[in-house]
């Protein structure tokens, strides 16, 4: 009985894994610097553009407004205090 509930639990697991697989965001930039889309087909250069860092050097998340690494897909910088 276990080694049936073990053979079922990996089999879920590697049906599940490649939607693990491309965490990072929908365009990614080769080793040539070609724009490729999810799929591997090419895309349009301006989709793997990331935003340019902030002056102040801190950005943040633009839906959570929680700090992030700047450059970051989906951040902007933090505006300034005056």
């Amino acid at each position: 009985m276990r080694t049936l509930s073990l053979l079922a639990a990996i089999a879920a697991l590697s049906l599940a894994a490649p939607a693990f697989a491309d965490a990072s965001g929908p365009y990614k930039l080769d080793a040539k610097g070609k724009c490729h889309d999810a799929k591997g087909g090419f895309a349009k250069a301006d989709l793997c553009k990331t935003p340019a860092a902030a002056a102040a050097g801190k950005c943040r998340d633009i839906k959570t407004k929680k700090f992030a690494k700047c450059g970051a897909p989906n951040t902007e910088s933090v505006p300034s205090k005056k």
